[in-house]
């Protein structure tokens, strides 16, 4: 008699018509609830924007919204965006070409340096360029700029999908008679299309978001002028029209890369070809792919680390102080530590349900996390200023509220990582310890949550680290007296004092760098490698 294997083992809590995940130690309902907790606390800066433009009136709202000082701010940003995510793309697709794809002499060496750009945060670069030049200014030094320091974001995915391709089809192309260039192009850069979307995309929101880089040059975007609006008129509704905008700018950009992705399968069916890909030989490109790079690197990594350790220099040990330095460095770790572990806590329902009870309800509850957390700093700031002022005035210019406004900005770095690791722990192991007699509680305990927690981990390092160099949202939640790397910087280097802003730079640099690698290594780890 044939067995039935559709039947569950013996001792199973695995039942007819429960579907195919065990049950949470607290309940489907329980997870349930406080993921919608969650999403509906992550649509209060939305929230705030549709209601302040509600409130504002429609006739005041369109005098205020079509008058040329918005018209500038938009052309002053499109004109950002129309040059910089088309550099971003071009150097951040050679830069992984000539890594993964080249006989390319020291490829390991520049895979790292060319993501190492990313661990000097914008303003920062804007810094040392503004030392190297201090005439700086306007949307050429704009584009400069945002170029070195975001052209890594498209690197990163781009290197990763060109190490995972299947080699076959390139090979079968060129048995067909296809050049070097046109297999490029008509083969492998459509293969590329989700990591250049995706990348262009973050280039973008970095764009609309990014405000001391801009404020130090002098080049004014919707960012700058909401936080000039801000500190002139606090909450006015000129400002408040500008973050509408700002917003919406958001949502269009999200909805261009979702249709700009198509409908086309990237993935290959069947196990594909085991060997690797072919590397084109460079020959007399040799040199010329070498000063490329190393053009690329020195300017985008190498002058601005040069001019932070030279004021830094210049400073002596006076700058070193510390009674200066000592206080923003522990406040900075207090707030990256607890914003990291409310985070990673945050995340935890919404990945289970993602993972473990897939649909179209958990992919709701995610998305709207994702759409809060591409709002910008700024954003998100003002509406928690406005509504902790409006709703809950003891609660304003408070460490919780700052903490909760890292939690929205950040915490699809801790559900990405919280999803992959969820994923990578095997259902059937709970089941296995629940069939054993271990309660619920104790097998998630000692089973799914001890599985998880290097993907936690690596995750809340990525917020850890990400809160330490964040400073629109600090800037307007942070108690009175509040001193944290970021903002030190920024107010020594408001006052010109170069000098003494460069040690805060230097340990922002110092925090950003295990993030960077971490980025990197994750890019690969995704690729099988």
């Amino acid at each position: 008699m044939t067995p039935d294997l559709s039947a569950p083992p013996r001792g199973s809590t695995t039942t007819a018509g429960r579907g195919n995940s065990p049950r949470p130690p607290f309940g489907v309902s329980a997870v349930s609830a406080l993921a919608v907790l969650i999403a509906l606390f992550s649509v209060v800066p939305l929230g705030y924007v549709v209601y302040m433009t509600m409130a504002t009136g429609w006739d005041t709202a369109v005098e205020l919204i079509f008058r040329p000082r918005v018209a500038e701010l938009l052309l002053n940003t499109v004109l950002l965006m129309v040059f910089t995510v088309p550099l971003c793309l071009v150097l951040g697709v050679a830069g992984a070409w000539l890594v993964e794809r080249t006989t390319l002499r020291g490829a390991r060496a520049w895979a790292v340096l060319l993501a190492a750009p990313l661990a000097i945060p914008a303003f920062v670069n804007s810094y040392a360029w503004v030392s190297a030049i201090p005439s700086l200014g306007g949307l050429g030094s704009g584009v400069l700029i945002a170029t070195l320091s975001y052209f890594p974001l498209v690197y990163i995915p781009a290197a990763a999908a060109l190490s995972r391709l299947d080699p076959a089809i390139e090979q079968s192309a060129a048995a067909l008679g296809l050049g070097a260039w046109r297999t490029f192009f008509r083969v492998v850069l459509p293969q590329l299309r989700i990591a250049m979307t995706g990348g262009a995309l973050l280039v973008a929101l970095h764009l609309l978001a990014e405000y001391g880089a801009f404020a130090m040059i002098r080049f004014d975007t919707f960012t700058t002028a909401i936080m000039v609006q801000y500190q002139s008129t606090f909450n006015g509704a000129a400002g408040n029209m500008l973050a509408s905008v700002l917003v919406f700018f958001c949502l269009l950009l999200l909805l261009a890369e979702v249709r700009s992705r198509g409908t086309a399968r990237y993935a290959r069916i069947g196990p594909g070809a085991q060997a690797k890909a072919l590397r084109l030989p460079l020959h007399v490109y040799q040199l010329p792919a070498q000063a490329f790079l190393l053009a690329l690197t020195a300017l985008a990594f190498g002058l601005p680390l040069f001019f932070v350790l030279r004021w830094v220099a210049s400073g002596g040990t006076a700058a070193w102080a510390a009674d200066e330095f000592l206080p923003a460095l522990l406040t900075t770790l207090g707030y990256g530590l607890a914003g990291a572990l409310a985070t990673t806590v945050v995340a935890f329902p919404m990945a289970y349900l993602a993972v473990r009870h897939p649909g179209w309800f958990s992919k709701s509850l995610e998305l709207s996390n994702y759409i809060t957390s591409s709002l910008p700093g700024i954003v998100v700031g003002l509406a928690f200023v406005t509504v902790s002022i409006r709703v809950v005035p003891g609660i304003y210019q408070t460490a919780g509220v700052l903490v909760a406004a890292y939690v929205l900005l950040f915490l699809p770095r801790a559900l990405v990582n919280l999803r992959a690791g969820l994923a990578q722990a095997p259902k059937e192991l709970d089941e296995a310890a629940r069939a054993l007699g271990k309660p619920p509680l104790v097998s998630f305990i000692r089973v799914t949550l001890r599985l998880t927690a290097p993907a936690a981990a690596g995750g809340a390092a990525l917020v850890f680290l990400a809160i330490a160099n964040e400073l629109t949202a600090t800037l307007l939640l942070s108690p009175n007296g509040t001193r944290t790397l970021a903002t030190e910087f920024w107010s020594k280097s408001s006052e010109i004092d170069y000098a003494g802003a460069a040690p805060y730079a230097l340990l922002m640099i110092l925090l950003s760098a295990p993030m960077t690698y971490l980025l990197f290594q994750q890019s690969k780890k995704v690729a099988g490698q």
